[in-house]
């Protein structure tokens, strides 16, 4: 895997908030931007996977741990963050969580549960940050979608509805900022190998099935969804917004 990643001048000294911090992709994009020279604040349900992470990273960075479900949690965690960094420039909204689940045995309260984990969040969590985004001039938001629902998969309808709604998020949420010059992007990951996918789902089988609906022959990388969120944050993506970046080896 090739680390010959480019440097984006504009990130340095950025403030960045990112959801799901702790592990898998949102744990290789907190280093990513780390590595810019950016000040990136961080929330995770996970305390100790958060502090673990955090005392990795070299330079002004912050974790906060939060269930996100709890919006008002959400909302302290972020002005923690904001109290220690200052008011975020960028916003990835990364958490969501992939579980499993029969169709035929969904309660309301399971299904209600799912939004909350994977969509509800990713609206409020704009809503607190943007402001400062206004008055500032300018920010970049950045919601991670999913293959799921593109690629019609079964086993989990609950989770391939929320993250189709991300894109409605991000569409509309990039027409009512963009005024205020904030770019608001979805970035759609294929089938990523981190850690929790390898230890639940991954199987030679399953892996092989993946690959060959591909068009690149190759297991993804969750450094190469990161690097896609850099981009979109760094001034290089001035002109991006209401935009779908894939980042499933062309599957989709």
């Amino acid at each position: 895997m090739s680390q010959n990643f480019a440097t984006y001048p504009s990130l340095k000294g950025k403030t960045v908030f990112i959801t799901g911090g702790a592990g898998g992709i949102g744990a290789e994009t907190v280093r990513a931007f780390a590595a810019q020279g950016a000040k990136v604040g961080f929330v995770d349900i996970n305390a100790t996977a958060g502090q673990t992470l955090l005392a990795d990273l070299h330079g002004d960075h912050a974790f906060a741990q939060c269930d996100l479900r709890d919006i008002d949690a959400l909302r302290s965690a972020l002005d923690q963050l904001t109290k220690e960094l200052g008011s975020a420039h960028v916003l990835v909204n990364n958490a969501a969580h992939d579980d499993r689940h029969d169709w035929r045995t969904v309660t309301p309260d399971y299904w209600d549960e799912r939004m909350a984990t994977n969509i509800r969040h990713m609206f409020f969590a704009i809503q607190h940050t943007a402001p400062a985004m206004i008055e500032r001039g300018g920010g970049s938001i950045v919601n991670l979608g999913s293959n799921s629902w593109w690629e019609a998969g079964a086993g989990f309808p609950a989770y391939a509805t929320a993250k189709s709604a991300v894109h409605g998020l991000t569409r509309t949420m990039a027409r009512e900022l963009g005024d205020h010059r904030i770019r608001v992007n979805t970035v759609v990951p294929g089938w990523i190998m981190t850690k929790r996918q390898k230890d639940l789902w991954v199987t030679p089988e399953a892996l092989a099935k993946q690959i060959d609906r591909q068009c690149l022959p190759d297991p993804i990388d969750p450094v190469y969804v990161a690097r896609m969120v850099v981009f979109l944050a760094s001034d290089d993506a001035a002109m991006c917004s209401a935009g779908n970046f894939m980042v499933e080896g062309g599957s989709i």
